[in-house]
């Protein structure tokens, strides 16, 4: 097992469990102590999961959220697949809405070239990214600039939105489970992408595997109400089954 194979596993029992111990892991891993030690290291510095004496605790048990130069630096490659299988809900005209975060910051990246769109986005940094494009017209959302997410969020960036009618909006999340929809830390953030779902006719959620079962503080949607959920392969089988009997479709790049 690969370094990178072995930390998602340790993050997974983590978050299945609650709580990961130093001595188990490594018996049932076959690794060192000392190896395991390095391990969760490596996952503290990514910011998702917190050291405590023996073992570790993911964040989300903490209601910690990750800062966003920290979340871009995890899971690159399934972000990679998600934003190009993503494309393929991209309307060949008209208006789009992306979500502030890092997988959606992918999809950013990889928009084509050859397409007239209307791009309404609530981040300065995706943006400025647009904003070269001459192909793309760019809407930025107003507001109280969040240092966490760097989301611009609370009244004047919910406003606009009221009056905004776009084809697709590409969505990101901090948590996704049929149980409890999609959720998010901060509950003025969780307005706006809630916002940003009522505006769109259609809504497409882009999440890397990690993202499901995890619950945060505030629900912006439910699954009922986003019609393509994106993911990675990495995302259980019998999970994403769960998912599409809420009601979207479930595509794993």
């Amino acid at each position: 097992m690969y370094a990178e194979e072995r930390q998602q596993e340790i993050l997974r029992r983590a978050r299945a469990a609650g709580r990961v111990d130093v001595v188990t892991l490594a018996a049932e891993l076959d690794v060192t102590t000392e190896t395991i030690r390095r391990d969760l290291t490596a996952l503290e510095r990514a910011g998702v999961l917190r050291r405590v004496h023996g073992g570790a605790i993911p964040v989300e048990r903490l209601g910690f959220e990750p800062a966003l130069s920290t979340r871009d630096e995890v899971m690159t490659a399934e972000k990679e697949r998600i934003a190009k299988a993503a494309l393929a809900e991209l309307p060949e005209d008209g208006s789009v809405i992306i979500d502030a975060g890092t997988t959606t910051g992918r999809l950013v990246q990889v928009l084509p070239a050859d397409r007239e769109l209307t791009v309404v986005v609530n981040s300065p940094p995706l943006a400025t990214a647009l904003a070269a494009r001459p192909n793309l017209h760019v809407i930025v959302l107003g507001g109280r600039l969040r240092g966490k997410t760097l989301a611009t969020v609370d009244d004047w960036a919910l406003r606009p939105l009221e009056h905004l009618n776009v084809d697709v909006a590409f969505m990101g999340t901090n948590g996704c489970s049929p149980e409890r929809g999609l959720t998010t830390p901060d509950p003025a953030e969780a307005a706006i992408k809630r916002a940003m779902v009522r505006a769109a006719q259609r809504s497409v959620l882009l999440a890397d595997h990690t993202k499901f079962s995890n619950t945060y503080l505030a629900t912006f949607a439910e699954l009922a109400e986003i019609d393509v959920v994106v993911s990675d392969t990495g995302l259980d089988a019998a999970l994403a089954a769960d998912v599409a009997a809420a009601g979207p479709e479930v595509i794993r790049a």
